[in-house]
């Protein structure tokens, strides 16, 4: 098993990355895991305390789950994947069986702050992109798929992305094996990591 962690902030790229690589991957043989699955169950709290929460810093994921979730994988066993709602700020009843594979790709915006997550990645990837891009990107992707208003993600992006970015998100940039950037440059640097993912494979 191949285990990889592709991190890198809001809006960079991530995703596409990802679809780059599993494109070039059997089906039966990648899995991916979404740290956005793993925020932290917060159905104590009303709605309005849910949408006042900063979901860019550490501490709203439950990394001790997907830790348990990573070694059962390691392990040959399949377990529940939690889902989350961006519109209800919140995990939703529902989960999604996940099957140990021979790559499994971890992404997630925080994935690599966390040590103990970081010592499971056989691979590591940081997906950069200017801080203009990746807001523009957040707008579309905001609006369009969250249910969220211009001013609502622009609030955001000052009080809570930009600053958490620059604390935690792009220190991150030193625990990358590789660093890709997301423009037409890119083809390059991914066609290196399905080298290196065949090679393992």
């Amino acid at each position: 098993m191949l285990i990889i962690g592709i991190a890198g902030g809001t809006g960079s790229g991530k995703t596409t990355v990802v679809n780059q690589i599993i494109e070039q991957l059997p089906v039966d043989e990648v899995c991916v895991i979404s740290q956005d699955s793993y925020y932290k169950d917060t159905s104590h709290l009303s709605y309005e305390e849910r949408v006042a929460i900063n979901f860019d810093h550490p501490i709203s994921i439950d990394f001790d789950l997907l830790v348990e979730h990573l070694k059962l994988l390691k392990e040959g066993k399949s377990f529940e994947q939690p889902s989350y709602s961006f519109v209800e700020h919140n995990r939703t009843k529902e989960t999604t069986t996940t099957h140990p594979k021979k790559v499994v790709i971890v992404e997630g915006i925080l994935i690599l702050t966390h040590p103990d997550i970081r010592e499971m990645f056989d691979l590591t990837v940081y997906v950069h992109a200017d801080s203009d891009e990746r807001l523009i990107r957040r707008l579309k992707r905001d609006i369009a798929e969250r249910g969220r208003d211009l001013d609502e993600v622009l609030s955001r992006y000052q009080t809570t992305l930009k600053p958490m970015h620059q604390q935690f998100i792009e220190p991150t940039k030193e625990f990358a094996d590789i660093i890709i950037p997301t423009n037409r440059y890119n083809t390059v640097a991914v066609d290196v990591l399905r080298t290196i993912i065949a090679n393992r494979l």
